[in-house]
């Protein structure tokens, strides 16, 4: 399984998360639209000759905090949804059954060669990447094929590097999800927020 389908996966989750969480922003609004026109009726009656300008004046305050209200709490959201999108993906990845997480990893090596002659250096906790994928990952580049895997490892949790002299190439799972997040971030949260839980909207 790809790492982009992984994490699409999850984000698909996640889109229909944030729909129900902008469903209940736009029902909280609509209600506090409803309950302020009562308010408005009521204070009509009650008094009628400053009805229009009192009424008015309170009734654009309060739905402007409302607004404000809902605004936050949808940025709030966002930010916490995309939070929680891409540490679930990036756990998604590391917690893949070792055949699958052995073959991403062998296709990502694959990939990253440039020379074909750098040292694989393994995440400190990933016991996975080891001489066996190394030299599974020679025979694909075939010619090419003189990756070794490197005697020490480096101090992030999963992934690897890929190391010739002093030039690296960084393909930990942090740095893959954090290239996605970059790729789909605006997007998502374009396709989900992208009217700010209708907080803008005028009435």
């Amino acid at each position: 399984m790809q790492a982009e389908q992984v994490i699409e996966k999850i984000l698909s989750d996640a889109r229909a998360q944030a729909e129900a969480i902008k469903k209940q922003a736009e029902d909280r609004e609509a209600a506090e639209t409803a309950r302020l026109k009562e308010d408005l009726t009521r204070f009509e009656q009650e008094t009628k000759t400053l009805a229009e300008k009192a009424g008015a004046d309170e009734r654009s305050q309060r739905l402007a905090v409302a607004r404000m209200e809902v605004a936050k709490e949808y940025l709030a959201a966002k930010a916490g949804l995309l939070d929680e999108v891409f540490a679930q993906a990036r756990q998604s990845v590391e917690k893949l059954p070792d055949g699958e997480y052995r073959e991403l990893m062998a296709r990502l090596m694959a990939e990253a060669v440039e020379t074909g002659d750098e040292k694989v250096v393994p995440g400190k906790n990933d016991a996975r990447i080891d001489a066996g994928l190394v030299a599974e990952v020679n025979a694909r580049l075939k010619d090419k094929g003189k990756l070794a895997l490197a005697d020490q490892k480096h101090n992030f949790g999963a992934g690897f590097l890929l190391q010739r002299g002093k030039v690296r190439t960084n393909v930990s799972i942090d740095v893959l999800v954090q290239q996605a997040r970059k790729d789909l971030e605006i997007e998502v949260a374009k396709d989900l927020f992208s009217n700010n839980a209708g907080a803008g909207r005028s009435r």
